[in-house]
């Protein structure tokens, strides 16, 4: 599947937080977004290890965006909140996969394989400026 709720919740924290002034907690965002505080740490601690935020710790703490949000593409995060590169169907980035056993001998694999290029190239030229503002 390409998007789950770790990536919703994702694209909606970094909306929050690229409006946000200052830093905001994870308490902060679970209760604005209503989303669970533990499931969100989560995502946001993958956002800051891939680059995508920074956090500051103390009274006056919480997360910032670590980049402009021209810079940070809809496949970033999407790679950050999944853990794995988003992907269409379950083998369209693997051409020596097939969860059918049908290795080889597949007729649509290389439409499958066409439309996640597709896919791809639009989810890495696609920023959070284009859908954040």
């Amino acid at each position: 599947m390409l998007l789950t709720r770790a990536s919703e919740y994702a694209l909606l924290s970094l909306h929050e937080i690229s409006k946000a002034e200052h830093p905001i907690g994870t308490e902060q965002l679970s209760s604005q977004l209503s989303i669970p505080k533990s499931f969100l740490a989560k995502i946001l601690q993958n956002l800051a290890k891939q680059g995508i935020l920074e956090s500051r710790k103390g009274a006056h703490g919480g997360f910032f965006l670590a980049k402009p949000l021209e810079e940070i593409s809809v496949n970033d995060v999407i790679f950050a909140a999944e853990g794995k590169t988003p992907s269409v169907f379950d083998c369209s980035n693997y051409i020596d996969t097939c969860p059918n056993g049908a290795i080889g001998s597949c007729i649509i694999s290389p439409f499958l394989a066409n439309f996640q290029n597709r896919i791809d190239e639009f989810l890495h030229q696609l920023t959070l400026k284009d859908i954040l503002q």
